[in-house]
């Protein structure tokens, strides 16, 4: 039986030997070669699609820190924010304590139309219990979300009413913005603060812009802090409004493609006034190309710390089950002719991804002098001829350093274990109508609201609760701006979103430096005409 068994393997093996020897051995073949080794003879049941999968990943990480692969559900979560909508019910929440509370309904959304409110804690969705059986936000939203037009039934418990309310929301497309945020800060500055660079994002930022105008706006300040970036021609299409019409955008170039130019293609209909663009070393990709077209073409001024240096240019390859590639095809160059792509060694992404720790240690955020451009690096803008550097990330104008002091353990412990945002959701539950009926607007809420010490013992109060254990010295560092942040979160919960940045921003340096730059018409004109 052995000798039979051991004589079965090797005429197995002879075959597999001669099939290999008579094909023609390319590497494509090679692979599908194993693949058809691993199916046919492996110990056990093989999952396919999963080893294909696997195989397709490995791949693109031998090549750059930004070619993808993402499987069918994935591509969806990818794709769904810069496509500017998805379908659900139409709220904003948040989980704690395994109970999910409505922060905000989406005006004139699903929920919205049906009645339910700010605050309401949704016990039931569909036929799923959903307080109190510690499920994960993915799984919460996976429920709540469908097609649109489908039903769904929650019960709800509301403050002050005994039983559960029953509500059936029809589900419907809920828009995702892009601009968070849009005010006068003060009588002749507008500020715009833009999260992601999505299919309606010029849509949305002109129509923000022709609001600020009617208020007055003269100048303006454009905020990508922490902007991750998203698509290129979305980008390209919020430049057209402050340049004039023939203004290089960017261009992209590759080994395997054509060399594409983006122009104005028009005057843009805000190109006069002084701009001053934000950023930090979380803006990348599209925040990169903005800021760049900005700079190079002396259009305003960049105040911030260096850009994350993401200039490499994926072009998704869908697949038929749903799944997509994203692979760098280019590299996009600002109009000056710098790439902004930080170095990487092919295969190196864990490497690649320690960069921004890197330039922590080596004291860059504190202080310009710690960042060093070779000379092989440097280019000069279009019109003032100013020298810039390319190489890895966009090196701001102005340089702001990051503000630590802050910070404390005892306020991260706050933040991390969500007592924080907790106290403001039970604050606000328990005061909305006295809150409203006090402060009908934001601005009055902003000019007249203030975060009293009883509030601050209930917080710290909160965090015990929370196994937050009060730490004094910990406590006196982060006193004020945990003030700031709770009246932010407090307006942003009574009105919208954009008001937690009317509150939170007078305490960030970057922002008050670009306020005080654009007021200051020597110093920007000094910086732009060096």
């Amino acid at each position: 039986m052995i000798k039979r068994l051991f004589f079965a393997i090797a005429i197995a093996m002879i075959g597999v030997s001669a099939i290999a020897q008579a094909m023609t051995f390319t590497p494509d073949r090679k692979l599908r070669y194993a693949e058809g080794i691993i199916e046919n003879f492996y110990v056990d049941k093989v999952d396919t699609n999963k080893i294909v999968d696997e195989a397709i990943i490995a791949m693109l990480k031998t090549l750059d820190p930004h070619s993808t692969y993402s499987n069918p559900e994935e591509t969806r979560e990818l794709t769904e924010p810069l496509q500017g909508n998805f379908s659900g019910i139409g709220i904003q929440f948040n989980m704690h304590e395994d109970t999910l509370y409505v922060v905000q309904t989406i005006a004139g959304g699903p929920s919205e139309r049906v009645g339910i409110l700010a605050g309401d804690r949704i016990i039931e969705a569909g036929d799923s219990v959903i307080a109190g059986v510690k499920k994960k936000n993915t799984d919460i939203m996976k429920i709540l979300r469908g097609e649109k037009g489908t039903i769904i039934d929650v019960k709800v418990k509301r403050r002050g009413v005994p039983e559960l309310l029953s509500f059936r929301i029809t589900r419907d497309n809920i828009p995702i913005y892009s601009v968070d945020a849009a005010y006068m800060a003060d009588d002749k500055t507008g500020y715009i603060r833009i999260s992601r660079f999505a299919q309606d994002t010029n849509k949305e930022v002109v129509e923000a812009l022709d609001r600020l105008k009617k208020q007055g706006m003269k100048n303006l300040i454009i905020d990508v802090e922490s902007n991750g970036g998203g698509y290129m021609n979305s980008a390209v299409e919020l430049c057209e409004n402050f340049l004039n019409r023939g203004d290089l955008i960017v261009y992209t170039d590759g080994p395997r493609t054509n060399p594409y130019y983006f122009y104005a293609e028009k005057n843009g209909k805000y190109n006069d006034g002084r701009i001053v663009v934000m950023v930090n070393q979380y803006s990348a990709s599209a925040s990169e190309i903005l800021a760049g077209a900005i700079q190079d073409n002396d259009r305003g001024v960049v105040v911030g710390r260096r850009t994350f240096g993401k200039g490499l240019v994926q072009r998704p390859f869908p697949f038929p089950d749903g799944s997509m590639i994203r692979l760098t095809v280019s590299r996009y160059h600002t109009p000056s002719g710098r790439c902004i792509q930080k170095p990487y060694e092919e295969g190196e992404s864990d490497d690649y991804q320690k960069d921004l720790m890197r330039r922590y240690d080596s004291g860059e955020f504190m202080s310009a002098d710690s960042v060093h451009f070779a000379d092989s690096l440097k280019y000069t803008t279009l019109k003032n001829r100013r020298i810039v550097y390319g190489g890895g990330g966009i090196m701001p104008d102005c340089f702001v350093a990051i503000d630590t002091a802050f910070y404390s353990d005892y306020y991260r412990d706050l933040v991390a274990k969500g007592a924080l945002n907790q106290y403001c959701l039970d604050y606000v539950d328990e005061n909305r109508k006295e809150l409203l009926t006090k402060f009908k607007t934001e601005t009055d809420f902003i000019n007249g609201f203030n975060v009293t010490d009883e509030m601050m013992q209930g917080l710290i109060a909160r965090g015990e609760k929370d196994g937050v254990k009060f730490d004094e010295k910990g406590y006196d560092v982060s006193r004020e701006y945990l003030r700031t942040i709770l009246k932010g979160l407090l307006a942003r919960d009574l009105y919208e979103d954009g008001s937690y940045y009317r509150v939170v921003n007078e305490t960030n340096p970057v922002y008050r430096e670009a306020l005080r730059l654009i007021n200051s018409l020597h110093e920007y004109d000094l910086l732009l005409n060096p």
